[in-house]
């Protein structure tokens, strides 16, 4: 190889790259590379690219190596990045190659950008995804069973009867012995409308998730008997006050 001929390359090269380009010996170059495009919204990025001229140049490749300067550069991009030079190298044996060599990588650099940035924008996507849905089993709840329902169901019955317990105790606490004792006696009469009430209820209750049950028509029960209860709860409270 004619020293004139990496000369002649290196007065082309520092009038293209005059900040960028660093010559650390005769057959030595540094050059500061970057992105062809710009990326927007795309972290900064910046390689040294080193080259390392052999006596058999143009005729057999330089030796490539890169370093960042700027971002990071995973081990297996480095090997992507230096075997895609070997390749444009091997196209452009036998003439000046660096100034290809160094066009070529900053269009790589463009590219790697844009994808570090589309994988970003997933991964970003991909945590919002997990959020929503996230919040969205947390608000949906649990789907109702009829096992879940009665378990819910036996749960609410005791609160609202612990919760009727202590308020009734308050209000007996303000009666007198007297009063407490025909408040009790007549809290345990429960009359035959009462039992009924009481029964249907629960029924209606199990017949909302369970399929198959018997309708029952309530407005056939029998009005006249419970007129009869009526009056006999009637006659037991006035028995009662006497």
């Amino acid at each position: 190889m004619s020293e004139g001929v990496l000369t002649e390359e290196f007065e082309v090269l520092e009038s293209i790259y005059p900040t960028e380009l660093t010559i650390v010996s005769e057959r030595h170059i540094e050059l500061e590379v970057e992105p062809e495009d710009i990326v927007d919204g795309a972290d900064p990025f910046k390689l040294k690219l080193s080259v390392q001229y052999g006596d058999d140049y143009p005729e057999a490749l330089p030796e490539f190596s890169l370093e960042p300067i700027e971002g990071e550069l995973a081990d297996q991009e480095c090997d992507n990045l230096i075997e895609s030079l070997r390749s444009v190298g091997k196209e452009n044996l036998g003439m000046a190659m660096t100034f290809t060599v160094v066009s070529h990588l900053r269009e790589e650099l463009s590219s790697l950008s844009k994808n570090r940035l589309e994988s970003q924008i997933q991964v970003e996507r991909e945590k919002e995804r997990l959020v929503i849905e996230a919040e969205e089993a947390r608000t949906r709840g649990t789907p109702v069973t009829v096992e879940s329902f009665k378990a819910w169901k036996a749960k609410f019955d005791k609160e609202v009867a612990q919760k009727k317990l202590r308020e009734e105790e308050e209000r007996l606490r303000a009666l007198t012995a007297k009063e407490r004792d025909e408040t009790k006696k007549f809290a345990t009469r429960l009359s035959g409308r009462q039992l009924f009430e009481k029964n249907r209820n629960m029924d209606d209750d199990e017949s909302l998730l369970e399929e198959g049950t018997v309708s029952v028509d309530f407005s056939q029960y029998d009005r006249s008997q419970a007129e009869r209860e009526e009056e006999e709860e009637d006659r037991v409270h006035f028995s009662d006050s006497d």
